[in-house]
């Protein structure tokens, strides 16, 4: 795992200023129009827009916007610790810490840009160690890029679990399908039980909090977005683990920054190493990778019934 070596943001949304709900924000183009928008707060990515399709992220129109408070939506940073599997902070602290920007790139008509986060007084006081991350995101096409890295750069070695909590935008919940984990091994986090996935298709029908292990193979999210059926190609390299989460209409309506019905709009499919802490020895860097690629965006002609992909909203 380590080596040496009416509420999402559309085109117009994009801050020319800078700004995005007062927080300082990178917007990034590739020259075929597609757009992301990443906030310093955090290194959190708000906005993915295709070039052929609208806003694939969900971002809650009643997320918090302030420095020491989680955004919610987007793909927030999970580091170091996942959820409350520790002692430290809930997902710990990265979401919630500004960033450096260290560069904005340009490649091969797309866009990206690279921010680090490194340990500091306050970070040390929470969890002792000494690191730098960096999260690389590249947009242009149909495709999203985000790479995350972790530098052990302390004199000691320590473990750490790390995730991308991407929230991906779906129309309708009742009408979305997650392929490709047809015979996995879960932690239930809903009644506390280890469980098998038996069917291919997973659907969402209340709440749902699942952590599969080890898996192996890409995923395809088919949803309704923006009037049509889309097919959302996730892959991930470094992440062992998935994680699947929808709130449900009960817990959602107990989420002060969520609308009670944006279970309804969203699902989480998380890039994730949980169930085996990554470990870093002084020197050595780790590198966690999930892509995520629109396909087949246009539903109409397409045979959207043999992937369980529904077209119109």
């Amino acid at each position: 795992m380590a080596s040496t070596s009416p509420t999402h943001p559309s085109k117009s949304a994009a801050p020319p200023d800078g700004l995005l709900h007062g927080l300082e924000s990178i917007t990034l183009r590739a020259t075929d129009g597609a757009s992301a928008v990443v906030t310093l707060h955090g290194a959190h990515v708000v906005s993915w827009i295709p070039a052929a399709c609208g806003e694939m992220l969900y971002l809650s129109p009643r997320s918090a916007f302030a420095a020491g408070q989680a955004i919610r939506g987007g793909v927030p940073v999970i580091f170091p610790q996942f959820s409350t599997r520790g002692p430290g902070m809930r997902h710990g602290f990265a979401r919630v810490l500004p960033w450096q920007l260290v560069r904005e790139e340009q490649f091969d008509g797309g866009a990206g840009a690279v921010l680090r986060l490194t340990d500091s007084a306050a970070t040390r006081a929470a969890w002792e160690h000494r690191f730098e991350l960096q999260l690389a995101v590249r947009v242009g096409g149909d495709r999203l890029s985000l790479t995350l890295t972790c530098r052990n750069t302390g004199e000691s070695a320590f473990d750490f679990m790390a995730a991308l909590h991407t929230y991906l935008r779906t129309d309708g919940i009742e009408r979305t399908v997650l392929h490709g984990l047809g015979g996995r091994p879960y932690w239930d986090a809903v009644d506390g039980t280890g469980k098998v996935q038996q069917a291919d298709e997973l659907r969402f029908d209340g709440e749902l909090d699942r952590v599969y292990g080890a898996v192996a193979g890409d995923l395809d999210l088919c949803a309704p977005v923006a009037g049509a059926g889309r097919r959302l190609g996730i892959r991930q390299s470094g992440f062992e683990d998935v994680v699947v989460w929808n709130p449900g209409a009960v817990k959602c309506a107990g989420l002060a920054d969520m609308q009670p019905d944006g279970w309804r709009h969203m699902v989480c499919v998380e890039a994730a190493c949980i169930e085996r802490p990554c470990v870093l020895q002084p020197g050595e860097l780790w590198r966690g990778v999930q892509t995520l690629s629109l396909s087949d965006a246009d539903a109409a002609d397409k045979p959207w019934s043999q992937h369980g992909c529904v077209s119109g909203p």
